[in-house]
């Protein structure tokens, strides 16, 4: 399964612990600018004041982190890639399983363990509901089945319905009644 739309290999690592960073980034902003609001003292002034503190503080690290997931799960991606020689979801899957179990490495194996199998899951999801997608949508582009028989298909397109081609035509093609 060839996707087109990323980046060779040894880009898609950079691309990817990127596109993580921004969004890391964005999305640890707008939860710590919520956290920061609800903890800051009373006051509309002080409300927003804690806010840009907890953005400035957190945000950073938060982008940090996703950026280091990204970028763990790129590399693992390719190198799979590279060395089973396809592209295919079985490659995120490891990639989230390993990604997960690395990082959380420095907690022991127990920890290590139940990351890897989180990642692997998660990754199986994400990746099940693209097959799934995939399929639905496609079904729209798919092929009519023509008919098998040549004189079902005339009597069909002849057919007196108020439904058919404006209610014209009559079983007996060309016949004057």
């Amino acid at each position: 399964m060839e996707e087109y739309s990323r980046e060779p290999c040894p880009y898609r690592i950079v691309d990817d612990s990127g596109g993580a960073f921004a969004m890391g980034c964005i999305g640890g902003g707008i939860f710590q600018a919520l956290k920061g609001f609800r903890n800051a003292p009373q006051g509309l002034s002080r409300r927003l004041i804690g806010s840009m503190a907890a953005v400035k503080s957190r945000s950073p690290v938060i982008a940090g982190n996703f950026a280091a997931w990204g970028g763990m799960f790129s590399t693992i991606d390719c190198t799979l890639v590279h060395f089973r020689q396809k592209e295919d979801p079985w490659n995120s899957i490891i990639s989230g399983a390993a990604t997960g179990g690395i990082l959380a490495a420095r907690n022991g194996l127990a920890s290590m363990a139940g990351s890897a199998i989180i990642g692997g899951i998660l990754l199986s999801l994400i990746e099940g509901v693209g097959i799934l997608l995939t399929r639905i949508s496609a079904e729209q582009f798919r092929n009519p089945v023509p008919p098998t028989d040549p004189h079902d298909a005339n009597l069909n397109m002849m057919d007196s319905d108020s439904s058919g081609a404006f209610g014209f035509g009559s079983r007996t093609p060309n016949v004057n009644t």
